[in-house]
């Protein structure tokens, strides 16, 4: 049997397959496997790429062939246990006769959950929450979805180094660099929503959609990692020496994506139409609320982010470029607001006068939104973290001043230094010749 401390080497290399899944699974969590054998030998390494596609333990048992019956599994999350578009993970892993099984985080998903008790029931030996901290990380926007039951908040911003987002005048274009911006596009990427309010699309006019070039260089890195590292059926004998696999098998990939405005396509759906209430909210038009769209092909096409306007008087032009035919757009607006505006539309009680906004997160969720990228001005951002709704802070810094301004963020529901909203640094990193912090609430509501 493995050591602790082995145990801790192998899940760490399951977290770092898991993060090649960001961007392509949702609304499925993001998994990683590694298979030894009876030896200890890593015999088969395998991620989820995509929904719909084969599970991480699943891709890492075909890798590893007859090597595993006698060896130990590592997942970042607790095998599955029911049958959706795949088969039950845990019944794959006994199936291939593993004798351990290692995992670091427990499904909450009721639907899926059980594998861990299943293979007690048949056996096998489960040793559960080793580097849980990792693999909640790596996972944290499905983990909030699944748990909370609404859409992961990502709040991004760039700011001179004294915290203004624009200049007196209102200009902002551009503070940061270009490499910070391309940055910013492929976090856009990788989310299931953009957020912007009425006050950005007013005086901006934004597109909010992701580059497809930004789009593009990630998944075919993504892609090719996945045709190394998670080959679907490498010939037996395969094993890992010195952390790199050995044998003479080629990874099967699973399928790089190309991607091109041109490219994008409505995946069908059934739509919704009317005012019939779901939860507080009310959909109109003929909004595609369960589905999405693809752009690129192959397997691992990725759903176009939802683009959202919080929008409580239903202000938004009709000419504005975020109601454009490149991605889909839904405009959020108070339920009692009367308007004639053309566009997909979803109805929302107020609050403090604005919009619910956990009601939209929810309303996102239930449409499999796992994670959405807020973007826009202070007021919206302000509405967010008062409400206790941002998950995750994204701050890009200029070395520059302006010294009067915008500020990044408005009123945020605090009147006293008692009250500040506290956060911890997981992230500070050079983007060019800007920085990038990412922090979090160091309280976060339901995880404590």
């Amino acid at each position: 049997m493995e050591t602790p401390a082995q145990d801790a080497a192998h899940m760490a290399r399951a977290v770092e397959l898991a993060a090649h899944g960001h961007g392509t699974t949702s609304p499925n969590p993001v998994v990683g496997c590694v298979v030894l054998d009876a030896a200890g030998r890593v015999a088969g390494e395998g991620f989820h790429a995509y929904a719909g596609g084969p599970h991480a333990e699943v891709v890492a048992l075909a890798q590893a062939g007859e090597r595993a019956r006698g060896g130990t599994a590592y997942v970042t999350l607790e095998p599955c246990d029911h049958t959706g578009r795949t088969g039950p993970c845990s019944r794959a892993l006994l199936a291939a006769g593993v004798a351990r099984v290692v995992i670091a985080v427990s499904d909450p998903n009721p639907k899926a959950a059980g594998g861990a008790a299943r293979l007690r029931d048949h056996g096998v030996a489960v040793t559960t929450g080793v580097l849980a901290g990792a693999a909640e990380r790596v996972n944290e926007e499905w983990l909030t979805y699944a748990r909370l039951g609404r859409a992961h908040v990502t709040w991004k911003f760039a700011a001179t180094l004294d915290g203004r987002s624009a200049a007196e005048d209102g200009t902002s274009k551009w503070i940061t660099s270009p490499e910070a911006r391309a940055d910013v596009h492929r976090l856009r990427a990788a989310s299931g929503a953009i957020i912007a309010g009425i006050g950005t699309v007013l005086a901006d006019d934004p597109q909010l959609t992701a580059r497809p070039a930004a789009a593009a260089r990630d998944v075919a890195e993504r892609s090719a990692v996945a045709a190394r590292e998670a080959a679907l059926g490498a010939s037996d004998g395969a094993g890992r020496e010195g952390g790199v696999l050995e044998g003479g098998a080629d990874a099967v990939a699973l399928g790089a994506v190309e991607h091109s405005a041109a490219g994008a396509t409505r995946k069908g759906g059934a739509t919704r139409e009317g005012g019939a209430t779901r939860e507080g909210a009310t959909c109109e038009g003929a909004a595609e609320c369960e589905g999405g769209w693809l752009v690129g092909g192959g397997a691992r096409s990725r759903r176009v982010p939802l683009r959202v306007v919080v929008d409580a008087e239903a202000r938004t032009p009709q000419s504005a470029r975020v109601l454009d035919d490149q991605a889909p757009t839904l405009i959020a607006i108070a339920d009692d607001t009367g308007t004639t505006l053309k566009a997909d539309l979803l109805r929302l009680p107020r609050r403090d006068g604005g919009l619910d906004l956990e009601a939209l997160l929810r309303e996102l969720a239930r449409r499999d939104v796992v994670s959405v990228f807020l973007e826009g001005g202070p007021t919206l951002a302000g509405a967010f973290v008062r409400q206790g709704l941002v998950d995750r802070v994204v701050a890009y810094l200029a070395p520059a001043l302006l010294g009067s301004g915008r500020a990044a963020l408005g009123a945020a529901g605090v009147g006293t230094i008692a009250g500040l909203h506290r956060l911890t640094f997981d992230e500070i990193s050079p983007i060019g010749p800007d920085v990038r912090l990412i922090a979090r609430p160091f309280t976060q509501r339901g995880r404590e």
